[in-house]
């Protein structure tokens, strides 16, 4: 189980599928987890079983921190028959499931002459044991998209301080991190100030069945990164997230820049891509920490248009956390109807009428169903597209006009699905500096 979520950093990629990671070394401290396009049950590295009922096995033991009891060592000239039994062969069972797997778990004790181990009584699993990772951070394995030195990265950060951050090479990795518990928590960017919604993640919203379970905003602050000794004039190319060049567009202009933009996955990246590959003509556009990381220079600080750039992400987890009503609560839903947008106003008056403010709302086209054919013997064939509607309003489910809201939007809608009910952040606003 170590191989799935090592300490050092890894990044997880996924083709398609069922993600099975193996692991490759780059350097010495570097370890990357790259995955294999597989269409049959999981099978993960060190032993673990090949169905779901043996990977459930497997998270359930090391969830409840069994003591494994293991066999006592051979003595010199003892008989072998007995002892062959333990060691690495053993086979740990849970509710009759076996998994041929290495726990580590903590021996059991000796007596005080090192004769004899005792026995300890076996105990039913309880709620406790299987008790959630304290939401303060500490302990909680997050998952973002992108490599070290992304705004993603410091995101996971401010949500869940000293938390282990795991990259993934993609947004959908992130979320199957969490569903096949590789993962406690994942960290995904929804929309930024400027750039507006990224949709990839609302569509993963609906495709996955995590849920939301709080959010954070934070402060974009772009520099302008190239390698040791490189200076402006000898750059031909600047290479980032299609956003980030979209934000620091005019800035770029302003520095006398002739360079041609092209996009990269992510910031971070651009800058580990610049840095892997000695490119003297090309710089990134990228954080402070990513140039630290990678060892380039800062030639600009500070470049985005606009101060008032900020990304808002969202925190999922499998399971949704109790809505209160001592703080402010945001909820978060998503519906659609067979009959086309025409809904779109009776479910907006079920939240006026209740004085329930909303903070966002994105269309997204319905893929089960893109367009609807109307058909009217005079006129012809009217095609109509479907769209689904994600919508943010301040509210906890915990509060009663909250739930008549929604109770009178489930009359109007053939789907509806809340996403989530979570705190507001409300932490001060503090612009990018540098600027």
């Amino acid at each position: 189980m170590q191989a799935i979520a090592p300490s050092t950093p890894n990044t997880l990629k996924s083709l398609t599928g069922t993600i099975r990671p193996s692991l490759s070394r780059l350097g010495p401290s570097r370890l990357v987890v790259q995955s294999v396009y597989r269409s049959d049950s999981v099978n993960f590295p060190n032993g673990v079983g090949l169905s779901r009922a043996d990977w459930q096995s497997s998270c359930a033991i090391l969830a409840s921190k069994v003591v494994s009891q293991e066999q006592p060592t051979e003595k010199p000239g003892a008989a072998g028959g007995g002892g062959a039994a333990g060691g690495a062969d053993h086979v740990a069972a849970v509710n009759g499931h076996k998994a041929s797997i290495d726990l580590d778990l903590v021996p059991i004790s000796t007596d005080s002459n090192n004769n004899k181990p005792h026995q300890l009584a076996h105990r039913a699993l309880t709620i406790t044991d299987l008790s959630p990772a304290p939401m303060h951070g500490s302990e909680l394995r997050v998952a973002y998209q992108g490599v070290p030195g992304a705004y993603s990265e410091a995101a996971a950060g401010k949500a869940y301080p000293n938390c282990e951050a795991i990259p993934c090479d993609q947004f959908e990795v992130a979320f199957q991190a969490v569903e096949l518990w590789i993962a406690d928590r994942a960290v995904l960017p929804v929309e930024n100030s400027l750039g507006g919604s990224i949709h990839r993640n609302y569509d993963l919203l609906l495709r996955h069945r995590l849920h939301i379970v709080g959010e954070v905003q934070l402060p974009v602050h772009h520099c302008l990164l190239a390698l040791p000794g490189v200076r402006k004039e000898y750059l031909t190319r600047v290479i980032s997230h299609p956003q980030a060049l979209a934000q620091c567009e005019l800035t770029l202009t302003k520095l006398g820049l002739n360079v041609a933009r092209e996009a990269v996955d992510d910031t971070a990246g651009a800058a580990e891509f610049v840095a892997a590959n000695n490119l003297r003509d090309t710089a990134a556009i990228a954080s402070a920490r990513a140039a630290d990381l990678y060892g380039m220079n800062i030639l600009a600080d500070g470049i985005q248009d606009d101060s008032s750039n900020v990304t808002r992400f969202v925190m999922l987890a499998r399971e949704p956390i109790i809505p209160r009503t001592d703080r402010p609560f945001k909820t978060s839903i998503v519906f659609a109807h067979d009959k086309g947008t025409s809904v779109l106003f009776k479910v907006l008056s079920a939240f006026a009428f209740r004085n329930i403010s909303l903070t966002k709302i994105e269309s997204r086209p319905h893929r089960n169903r893109p367009i609807r054919l109307v058909d009217d013997a005079n006129v012809g064939t009217a095609k109509h597209f479907e769209y689904m509607f994600y919508i943010d309003f301040e509210a906890s489910m915990a509060e009663v006009r909250a739930q008549n809201a929604l109770a009178e939007v489930q009359e109007f809608t053939s789907f509806l699905r809340v996403l989530g009910s979570y705190p507001m952040d409300m932490t001060p606003w503090c612009p990018s500096g540098g600027d």
